[in-house]
């Protein structure tokens, strides 16, 4: 069955060729505020780890764990959930995982010591991670491939919102009361999204009229051995390692580093998404219209500068630190939305849900093979700066410049599948 039937539209083709019917808009703010809920729960842990270690008594290297125990259980999940993803209705799926999530974030909120708050960010990533698989999934059953860069750059912009919004206010809330209350807030906007889902989105079940494997098992594994997709988990991989390694770190040695006041974070935290919100849907825009690869490429190249930058900043001021975190975040943004567009052409139709769930436990698993990696080389100095920062840079670099060579033949390979020269 050709992908535009797949499409499902939801109005007539004309609307959607003037723009979003109102039902699509919907649902792309309720995917964006889930992306919001689980990105916040994930990288607030990164501006919260300078009031963390010392409030638990931890080391970099016990918080670094903390980080990619997320990121490992998420994976695991990721790969069991899998053989189900394409056997349920895709909105019952979400819901179902989404309240795992919310309750494993609940557990963060109510730890006393190191040891549960381990066990609840455990319970997040088991549920949490493979929550963006189905959000990824549900866009590709309901979008044409000319459509996902503007959906994924809407959809995205809850990285940049959790900038904006929910980092300060997290840190504030951290600041005037305590950490728990960081991850208590998250629980509470949670609910309201949860109401959101069970009440505004319809369901999402036209990939259950395709044929499908047997039994779980048979699928997981038809979606793992199929030749086709390698070059796709490969790229997912690569671009997971970069992030995960330099992101984990980033309010200690910019604290420590670069010189900056703890009291200023919220504000550098705060301008970078300001600038990425208008980013991402602008990046999203340009994969449709000048292609994804190209997009792409020029955010390789811009990342790759940045982060030699940053990684080798000495002492800065607060409006220098700014300006290097926006242009770090644009380039983020340039790889993140094409990207993720380019990729999810590549899966048969009935193998959506179980491509996206693999292709998240890999970068789950690759970045906390990451974090814990970039642990290692880390060494804190006795003033509490980090040292070997600047060798993490180099090896981020090194991915990148793989990622886009392998990126190239992915879209050479969808170009040849949608009969396009440029994808």
């Amino acid at each position: 069955m050709p992908e535009q039937m797949l499409a499902t539209p939801i109005d007539e083709q004309q609307e959607l060729e003037r723009g979003f019917s109102r039902y699509q808009s919907r649902l792309i703010a309720i995917l964006a505020l889930v992306q919001f809920t689980v990105i916040l729960d994930f990288i607030i842990m990164s501006p919260l780890g300078a009031i963390l270690m010392p409030a638990l008594d931890i080391t970099a290297s016990q918080f670094g764990v903390a980080v990619s125990a997320y990121a490992f259980s998420a994976g695991i999940s990721g790969v069991l959930a899998a053989g189900f993803a394409d056997r349920f209705d895709r909105k019952r799926l979400l819901l179902f995982f989404y309240v795992g999530f919310t309750a494993g974030t609940a557990l963060c909120a109510l730890a006393p010591n190191y040891h549960l708050l381990l066990l609840g960010r455990i319970v997040t990533g088991v549920f949490g991670g493979v929550v963006g698989s189905i959000v990824l999934a549900i866009i590709t059953d309901l979008f044409a491939l000319h459509l996902r860069g503007r959906v994924m750059g809407y959809v995205q912009t809850a990285f940049a919102a959790s900038q904006v919004l929910g980092i300060p206010v997290g840190l504030f809330l951290a600041n005037h009361w305590n950490w728990h209350v960081a991850f208590a807030a998250i629980v509470g906007l949670a609910l309201v999204v949860m109401a959101a889902i069970l009440l505004l989105m319809q369901p999402v079940n036209e990939h259950l009229r395709l044929k499908q494997e047997s039994n779980a098992f048979a699928h997981l594994f038809a979606t793992v051995s199929e030749p086709g997709y390698t070059l796709a988990f490969g790229v997912t991989t690569l671009l997971a390692t970069g992030g995960y390694m330099l992101m984990p770190f980033g309010s200690a040695y910019t604290v420590h580093n670069l010189g900056i006041d703890i009291v200023h974070l919220p504000t550098i935290y705060l301008v970078s998404g300001l600038f990425a919100i208008f980013t991402g849907p602008l990046v999203g825009r340009a994969s449709d219209a000048f292609g994804k690869f190209p997009t792409f490429m020029f955010g390789t190249v811009m990342s790759i500068v940045m982060v030699l930058i940053y990684t080798h900043l000495g002492v800065a001021t607060l409006t220098v630190a700014i300006a290097v975190n926006v242009l770090m975040f644009v380039g983020i943004f340039s790889r993140m939305i094409p990207s993720q567009a380019l990729i999810s052409a590549i899966p048969a139709a009935h193998q959506r849900g179980s491509f996206s769930a693999i292709s998240s436990s890999l970068q789950q698993l690759s970045g906390g093979l990451g974090s814990v990696f970039a642990a290692a080389i880390i060494t804190q100095n006795a003033d509490g700066s980090l040292g070997h920062f600047d060798h993490l840079g180099y090896i981020v670099v090194g991915t990148a410049i793989l990622a886009l060579v392998m990126m190239f033949f992915v879209q050479r390979q969808v170009a040849r599948k949608t009969g396009a020269a440029t994808v």
